[in-house]
């Protein structure tokens, strides 16, 4: 099983499907992985697989390193057309996460006024005043929505914790359509969720259906997104190796057809395929 781990706290620039030239700003240990989801369908692998032993860049290193790079760049004459926070977990998890997006505005503004300032995050986070602010003060505030059904979030997305959809929609809702909505949609099965505590080992236990393109799952998330009223809709599927086996690429038709929907309740979509 093939996975990635990034360098810390800067990686690239990569191109990416959906953002152009990224700079990648990686807040997370750069031997292992740190997240509040363990998707099955992460390019960085299981957290149970990833264990960091180093710490978290502190917010100076992070500031110094950016800026050198940024340096590099402007030396070299390809500036990169967004800064993304990203990486080997959950951006905002960082105790320090506000005060690193001010250093990085700060420094955006003096070396590539033209990039964009993108965090990519799950939206576990979103409840914290800070973090919320922080994000309202970014250009693309980026937040996963897989689905608003409770238990395929359970099976694919494996939040860590207490995760309640209602609350985190109601978040998203605050912020006021400042935020783009990004959805992986995929086809194919996948094995079980690790046993919860207390579950017998003896209990019955397969794998599951993890295609998410259907109506069933559609519908309802259509209907959340025009409530939330993103300033865009993302949506993607697989491009690399994914942990869990069994998983497919959501069709291009599929995508399509779902992105056309969105468009059509009038709110910006586009499909990676």
């Amino acid at each position: 099983m093939s996975t990635i781990i990034y360098p810390s706290p800067i990686f690239g620039p990569v191109h990416s499907r959906r953002l152009g030239i990224s700079l990648g700003i990686n807040l997370l240990p750069s031997d292992g992985k740190v997240c509040s989801f363990n998707c099955i369908y992460c390019e960085c692998g299981f957290n149970e697989d990833h264990r960091p032993t180093l710490p978290m860049p502190t917010r100076a290193e992070v500031a110094r390193r950016l800026e050198e790079k940024l340096q590099e760049m402007q030396a070299d004459g390809q500036l990169p057309d967004v800064l993304t926070f990203a990486g080997n977990g959950e951006p905002t998890s960082h105790p320090h996460f506000p005060e690193i997006i001010d250093d990085t505005l700060q420094l955006r503004n003096r070396y590539c006024p033209a990039a964009k300032v993108c965090v990519l995050s799950n939206s576990t986070f979103i409840h914290r005043p800070a973090v919320h602010d922080a994000l309202m003060r970014v250009d693309d505030n980026i937040l996963k929505l897989d689905t608003v059904d409770p238990l395929y979030i359970n099976k694919v997305d494996r939040p860590s914790g207490s995760y309640d959809i209602r609350q985190v929609i109601k978040h998203m809702k605050s912020f006021q359509g400042h935020l783009i909505i990004q959805t992986m949609f995929m086809r194919g099965t996948a094995p079980p969720p690790p046993l919860s505590q207390g579950e017998h080992l003896a209990a019955e236990r397969s794998s599951f259906n993890a295609d998410n393109t259907g109506e069933e799952y559609v519908g309802p998330w259509l209907e959340v997104v025009k409530e939330i009223r993103p300033q865009q809709v993302m949506i993607y599927t697989i491009d690399r190796e994914t942990p869990a086996r069994g998983l497919e690429k959501a069709s291009r038709e599929q995508l399509d057809a779902i992105r056309d929907r969105v468009i059509a309740a009038g709110i910006p979509c586009t499909a990676s395929y």
